[in-house]
């Protein structure tokens, strides 16, 4: 008999969740490996190849233990950039356990999913949102590197609607991208640039996972 179709998985694991507006709650990660952009300032470069063949009830089962150790109502699914697997049936699974569902997508892709919360960080080079993603975000994140301008955040500004919290956040938590940050964060509120504030890695800080 063939095997069940698959998804390839890069890790399970509980822990906090470290950054945006949701920092600080207890989250079950799902990050799946893959990604079609690989940014130089990825922290995650390990789960760009490779990662287990794994079937839904195989996913869900290890879910259920990580739930059990650590519980929690939230699921992140991650990546590298998850969106490019198809998530139906895995989000399916976990909103039939009342799992409350994130994903933290690059915003080049999408998928009509359940999802109770849509983070999109925008990449280079061109720092687009997904049409479709413009509207359902609850947060849009952009990473403060050496390379980001001032105007890739007016930019990212302008696509997505004011009522969405724009999140800078500084590379790895470097004291001398937090002043870029500050400074963009002043200049766009001097132009009146609504809704756009700092973000941190809390579980850089801390050492956790």
């Amino acid at each position: 008999m063939p095997r069940p179709p698959t998804l390839k998985i890069h890790e399970i694991f509980s822990s906090l969740q470290g950054e945006g507006l949701r920092q600080g709650e207890p989250t079950l990660f799902i990050r799946l490996s893959g990604c079609n952009l690989r940014c130089g300032f990825c922290d995650t470069k390990e789960a760009w190849e490779g990662g287990r063949d794994m079937t839904i009830p195989e996913i869900l089962e290890e879910a259920r233990k990580a739930h059990a150790e650590w519980p929690a109502g939230w699921v992140c699914l991650t990546g590298g950039e998850p969106l490019l697997q198809d998530l139906g049936e895995l989000t399916a699974g976990l909103k039939a356990e009342g799992r409350q569902l994130q994903v933290e997508t690059n915003g080049t892709l999408f998928q009509d999913l359940p999802i109770d919360w849509w983070t999109v960080s925008p990449k280079p080079p061109d720092y687009l949102i997904h049409s479709h993603l413009i509207d359902r975000a609850r947060e849009v994140k952009l990473v403060i590197t050496e390379s980001v301008s001032y105007a890739h955040l007016i930019s990212i500004r302008k696509q997505a609607p004011a009522s969405i919290p724009l999140l800078v956040q500084p590379e790895s938590n470097r004291t001398d991208l937090f002043k870029k940050a500050c400074d963009y964060l002043n200049t766009a509120s001097l132009e009146h640039h609504k809704n756009i504030r700092l973000s941190i890695q809390m579980h850089k800080i801390f050492g956790i996972k």
